[in-house]
């Protein structure tokens, strides 16, 4: 990201991805090079349902008051619609002079591909932020510590991480946290446990790929966890069967000789499946396979009512089968 604004900024610039903070952080990396570039007006555009493209255009056109140069930002919290995805791509093929239009928001992967995006790729600078998995968070966590002047042990960042699983937002209000605290400090288990709260972001997503990677006890705290925020059983046993029938077509395709990347990209599998099930596919024979499936359709139907029993007793026993406690076929 330095490397490429240190370049100089090119007229227009998009920054999205499926994390919050970093795309915040690129946002403001922007901004900082916008400023030393002499882009000393700002305005900030929320682009909302019914926003008016007609009164950005014209404002885009007129000259600024107080300066030669301003940057105009516009922000989404939804993806864009057909006729903000045409608007978006027309301001990036034809930016207002002497303008720098910064256009950021969430993305998913399915639409990163949309093909507005582009034409900031082809005009000036697309950035989709790299998402932090549960692997990578703890060095993420270390080496954000350390420029703060804390080093941590492995121990107290693996705990930490366990903390504001799948948070970044919350993992990076706990490391200014610590650091504020316990400036110079090593930071070691204690530390975290009577520092960090519980900040863990749980979705079932989350727990059908932690499922599918085990061990068990994880995803019975992810699941513990959905539970607790109130999450609905039936959204959870419906993300289950989709890693669940990601896997048996995995399987499938390596009995016949095909690649499972392949089948990934044609079926669009979701990204944080693919290796969960990568994996289980090398450990889940197909028996298994067929039970757990008969197993997920019991438990939906116990959670629709149709059967008589508990859906969390159901996914339990789902989760911890699939991590590798033993299932009858």
């Amino acid at each position: 990201m330095q490397g490429v604004l240190r370049r100089g900024l090119p007229g227009v610039c998009l920054v999205t991805g499926t994390e919050p903070l970093l795309i915040a952080e690129s946002c403001d990396a922007i901004r900082s090079r916008a400023r030393e570039e002499g882009y000393a007006d700002r305005e900030v555009h929320f682009l909302e349902r019914g926003f008016d493209w007609n009164d950005l255009f014209a404002d885009a056109a007129s000259l600024s008051l107080f300066a030669t140069r301003r940057l105009i930002e516009l922000k989404f919290s939804t993806a864009p619609d057909a006729e903000a995805a045409k608007a978006l791509s027309g301001l990036a093929a034809q930016p207002p002079a002497d303008t720098l239009l910064l256009v950021a928001g969430e993305l998913d992967w399915k639409r990163q591909q949309a093909a507005w995006l582009k034409s900031y790729e082809k005009a000036g600078l697309l950035l989709v932020t790299r998402e932090i998995g549960r692997e990578a968070l703890p060095g993420w966590i270390r080496a954000r510590l350390e420029q703060r002047g804390v080093t941590a042990y492995p121990d107290a960042t693996e705990l930490l991480a366990d903390r504001v699983e799948g948070n970044l937002l919350a993992a990076q209000q706990e490391i200014e946290r610590i650091a504020l605290l316990l400036p110079g400090a090593k930071l070691d288990v204690a530390a975290v446990e009577n520092l960090v709260a519980d900040s863990a972001r749980y979705d079932v997503f989350e727990f059908a790929a932690t499922a599918l990677a085990g061990p068990p006890e994880r995803a019975l705290r992810v699941l513990a966890g959905l539970r607790a925020e109130g999450c609905e059983p039936t959204l959870a046993i419906w993300a289950l069967v989709q890693g669940l029938r990601a896997l048996s077509r995995a399987e499938h395709c390596v009995r016949q000789g095909r690649a499972v990347e392949a089948m990934f990209a044609a079926e669009r599998t979701w990204f944080s499946l693919r290796r969960p099930v990568s994996e289980a596919v090398r450990r889940v024979p197909r028996v298994h396979i067929n039970a757990l499936l008969r197993a997920a359709a019991r438990a939906d139907r116990v959670a629709k009512g149709s059967l008589r029993g508990d859906p969390w007793s159901e996914l339990e026993g789902l989760a911890a089968s699939i991590g590798g406690i033993g299932l009858a076929a």
